[in-house]
């Protein structure tokens, strides 16, 4: 198709689509509301399922039961959206459901600003339900990005077995620019794998190793599907032994932290002999590289490390990126959410500086080069 003026959340309904989502379903908010439009448009035309639902955790809810019958699933939210997802988002991870979430973040807390742009919920999407297993969580900061990122975002939930989030911003979301999707390279589309016809008996989380990710059978298919809220064993069985729910926690946590490197994606862009790395993702990573360009125009020797992964933490990669390095920029459109996470990994002689902003306005270059010493 060539060049198109298109926004963020088109982007991600036509990266849903080239994964083979096949049902959508979501309850109207501001910014995400017009990705419930865009899939009423395009599920239909392809023999999917739109549903505009009652409310949030009927949303989520109709997500969880078309996962398991065999649909490619796609939900978008808002920052209070991902509030009443919390259940479901718990009842998905211990169900092994693979669907994608979106969260297009607003101003928050609560209400907050329903208009306006944040980056807010980085550290809530990572702890969103009970329990505290490790999730997936992708930031695009471009329109391609979120069509690329939507894509692998269906591809690791497939593969992992797991509700996977990609978290953008009004600001991406809302915001059209120039885009040719066509040029965007995507990897292989990955399918689930299911458990074929003509074995004894299935079990639905079955594993030999933590890190493996047990087969599928489809709700309505060949084999009766437990599935239940409760901690359960390999069969699906409610369990209150004390060594089946640890083996079975272990798997839920391996499965996720085993796969880190297949997981990580990552941008470099390291100058040799620098001693400054900007740290950054989301949309505020196009204004961190109009901050290093104008700084290394003036002589400034920095490195860049983009996060397309943020959960789990891309810990290898940050550190790898960090050796030599005396200080570490770390910008946000929150109070310092990852930033903390970077103070984690950071070498014990680094500085680690954030430029952190939260009143609706993007964190501009000039804020950036100021705060963070670039110059």
């Amino acid at each position: 198709m060539g060049y198109e003026f298109i926004e963020g959340n088109e982007a991600i309904a036509r990266g849903a689509m080239r994964a083979g989502c096949d049902f959508f379903a979501s309850y109207p908010i501001t910014p995400a509301s017009s990705i419930l439009h865009y899939m009423n448009d395009f599920v239909p035309e392809a023999g999917g399922l739109v549903i505009q639902a009652e409310d949030e955790i009927a949303s989520l809810g109709f997500c969880i039961a078309a996962a398991m019958a065999g649909r490619k699933v796609l939900t978008s939210t808002s920052g209070p959206g991902m509030s009443l997802y919390s259940e479901n988002i718990g009842l998905a991870i211990m169900g092994e459901t693979p669907l994608v979430i979106v969260n297009i973040q607003r101003q928050g807390p609560a209400t907050g600003s329903a208009t306006k742009g944040a980056e807010g919920d980085i550290q809530f999407t990572r702890w969103v339900t009970s329990g505290g297993l490790p999730i997936i969580a992708l930031s695009p900061a471009t329109v391609e990005e979120a069509y690329e990122l939507t894509f692998i975002a269906f591809n690791f939930a497939e593969k992992y077995r797991t509700p996977l989030f990609l978290l953008t911003s009004k600001d991406l979301g809302v915001t059209k620019d120039s885009a040719n999707l066509d040029l965007v390279k995507l990897p292989p589309r990955f399918d689930r794998k299911k458990l074929p016809p003509g074995q004894k008996e299935y079990l639905p989380h079955y594993f030999e190793k933590p890190e493996d990710v047990p087969l599928i059978s489809d709700f309505g298919g060949d084999y009766i599907a437990r599935y239940t809220t409760s901690m359960h064993d390999k069969a699906g069985y409610l369990t209150a032994n004390p060594a089946v729910i640890q083996e079975m926690i272990d798997h839920l946590t391996a499965k996720i932290e085993s796969a880190i490197d297949d997981i990580t994606l990552v941008k470099e862009d390291f100058q040799e002999g620098a001693d400054t790395l900007v740290v950054s993702y989301g949309v505020i990573s196009r204004s961190a590289a109009v901050a290093i360009e104008e700084a290394r125009a003036k002589g400034r020797k920095i490195s860049s490390l983009v996060l397309q992964t943020l959960w789990p933490v891309p810990e290898k990669a940050i550190r790898d990126a960090m050796k030599g390095i005396k200080k570490v920029v770390v910008p946000e459109m929150n109070m310092g959410q990852y930033l903390i996470e970077i103070e984690k990994l950071a070498p014990p002689d680094a500085k680690v500086i954030g430029v952190c902003k939260m009143n609706t306005t993007l964190v501009t270059p000039g804020e950036i080069i100021e705060k963070g010493g670039l110059l």
